[in-house]
């Protein structure tokens, strides 16, 4: 028909679009998806789009300013921080995201590195793997009812994480900029008392300006020379070049890193090489059922507004009481 609603999806990291065309079949609406994910590229598509999906490609200003007919952008996913949401707003549009759909598996994630640093568990199996079969490789193990994890930020994921970090006997320490413990009952602490505590060291925090680089030079050498530093929120909140130094001289025992920046990373990097740091490839998020709820629930929200409704989770609800400004919106974390 020849008003059939466009949506553009930028990218995805699924190998089809099954659960989004069922969702998008309700209302005769067509996919399009760019040969590639440049600005250029997705302005161009984007000029007779009337949706805009993205799971990681930026949808800058300069997109959102190519697609006049735009009436909602739907990140697939939690962070905003590849989205000019200030752009959107400006323009009225929704700009809706996925909090909950991948709290668990994040948590697992860092849970799971957490395990295999405190048991050195990937060191072991890359040495075993190359014909070394050694008890004495590695030496300082320490029980982890005696140690302390602490999390820099205390959202879903930190939530979750913490609970399961109990349940291991770990103590649990939590640094967030207002000081709530979110009901957890979790020890709050200054960002120093986190740095010069932790045992291991988990962020997630989301990526502004103000946590840029929150883990540099400076805040890892107050760290523990025996402690693990663990990212499963933004690759941005660490400087990997300090965080390398760190690990190479000595003053940090390793690190477990599922996201980077950029992404990819380039992996032939010395701090990738290392084996005495864990490197996934921003997978903490996935699993058949995360996936399958975050794509079906982000194209949801997206046709909701294509129907002139209101979408469920809209991070710019400002722009339905008339009082848009340029105000930032805080990008969530994961």
């Amino acid at each position: 028909m020849a008003d059939r609603p466009r949506v553009l999806l930028t990218d995805r990291a699924w190998p089809d679009t099954s659960y989004e065309q069922t969702v998008l079949d309700r209302i005769g609406a067509e996919l399009v998806e760019p040969p590639a994910t440049d600005e250029a590229t997705l302005c161009q598509i984007a000029a007779d789009c009337d949706a805009i999906a993205t799971n990681w490609a930026k949808v800058t200003p300069a997109v959102i300013e190519a697609a006049p007919r735009c009436r909602v952008i739907a990140r697939m996913g939690i962070g905003l921080d590849n989205i000019a949401v200030d752009a959107a707003t400006v323009r009225g549009i929704p700009v809706t995201n996925c909090p909950d759909y991948c709290v668990a598996e994040v948590a697992d994630h860092a849970l799971g590195l957490l395990l295999a640093c405190a048991r050195r568990i990937a060191f072991l199996h890359h040495r075993t793997k190359q014909g070394e079969y050694c008890l004495a490789a590695v030496s300082g193990l320490q029980r982890l009812s005696m140690q302390t994890l602490g999390l820099l930020g205390l959202g879903r994921i930190g939530r979750e994480l913490c609970s399961r970090a109990r349940a291991c006997g770990l103590r649990v320490i939590a640094h967030t900029a207002s000081g709530s413990d979110h009901g957890t009952g979790c020890e709050m602490v200054s960002l120093n008392e986190l740095l010069v505590q932790s045992d291991y060291l988990s962020l997630h925090a989301p990526s502004t300006p103000a946590t840029h680089h929150i883990l540099n030079a400076a805040s890892l050498a107050r760290m523990k020379p025996t402690a693990y530093v663990i990212n499963t929120a933004r690759g941005s909140l660490i400087d990997q070049v300090a965080l390398g130094e760190a690990i190479t001289s000595g003053k940090l025992a390793g690190a477990a890193l599922d996201v980077f920046d950029p992404e990819p990373p380039d992996l032939l990097q010395p701090l990738f090489r290392d084996e005495r740091v864990i490197v996934t490839p921003h997978a903490a998020f996935v699993s058949d059922q995360s996936l399958a709820q975050m794509r079906t629930q982000a194209f949801e929200q997206l046709v909701a507004a294509l129907e002139g409704k209101r979408p469920q989770n809209v991070i710019n609800p400002q722009i339905y009481s008339g009082a848009v400004t340029s105000s930032k919106v805080a990008p969530s974390p994961a």
